[in-house]
């Protein structure tokens, strides 16, 4: 499991099914992988069993995992790809599509952005 600490600035539910989402997309659960049951993460960050279940069923209800009645929890078939996708319509209207219409404001082509985006992606390697 992730860390125990929450963001004061969102509510603690949806950072529980952020967290399922980013050992799904990041390979930590797979396909059909069994998802900590809502008492153990209850246990683990010390919240309401309301909070955590709020959470769970947002991920159940956008079948991203699926409930066995009785056995548990589970990656659902897709759940990766469609969390993927899901990022990145998120990322293209909350950085792409921002940072062209600055670039336009600006008038940097889209020659230059590249060559922009290049220079930042050689300042991270060399820091790595």
């Amino acid at each position: 499991m992730l860390g125990t600490a929450f963001d004061n600035n969102k509510p603690i539910f949806l950072q529980i099914k952020d967290r399922v989402e980013d050992q799904i997309v990041n390979g930590q659960l797979k396909v059909d992988d069994q998802v900590p049951s809502t008492t153990q993460l209850v246990q683990f960050y010390k919240i309401n069993h309301a909070t955590v279940s709020k959470g769970m069923n947002l991920l159940v209800e956008s079948g991203v995992i699926y409930k066995k009645r009785g056995v548990g929890m589970f990656v659902a078939e897709g759940a990766k790809e469609k969390l993927i996708q899901k990022r990145k319509d998120s990322f293209l209207d909350e950085y792409v599509l921002p940072m062209m219409q600055e670039a336009d404001k600006l008038g940097i082509s889209e020659q230059e952005l590249t060559i922009f985006m290049n220079q930042v992606k050689g300042r991270d390697n060399h820091e790595a």
